[in-house]
């Protein structure tokens, strides 16, 4: 994934950029990168915020976890639809 494509998906995530580098997406937003290597697929999902490195993505789940993938490996990223104007799910039954 070219460095072009990661910037628009955060620009489209309207992310910002902390004191250490980290891109963070706003409160309740999160993306999905998709990766391969060798066949091999890997969906890495609920990511809140990403750290561009030379060559890697180090990416940060909304859980704390951490995951530092191929930049080359990297071929989409998907944007969840965030919270703007979209009512948020409620426990329990609707009736």
């Amino acid at each position: 994934m070219t460095d072009d494509i990661v910037q628009a998906a955060l620009d489209a995530a309207e992310a910002k950029i902390d004191k250490e580098g980290w891109a963070e997406l706003p409160e309740g937003r999160l993306l999905t990168l998709y990766a391969a290597h060798d066949g091999v697929s890997l969906q890495v999902a609920k990511i809140e915020a990403l750290l561009r490195l030379d060559g890697l993505l180090k990416a940060r789940s909304n859980k704390g976890e951490t995951f530092l993938l191929a930049r080359k490996d990297v071929f989409a990223v998907a944007l969840d639809g965030g919270a703007k104007g979209a009512q948020a799910r409620k426990a329990g039954f609707l009736g």
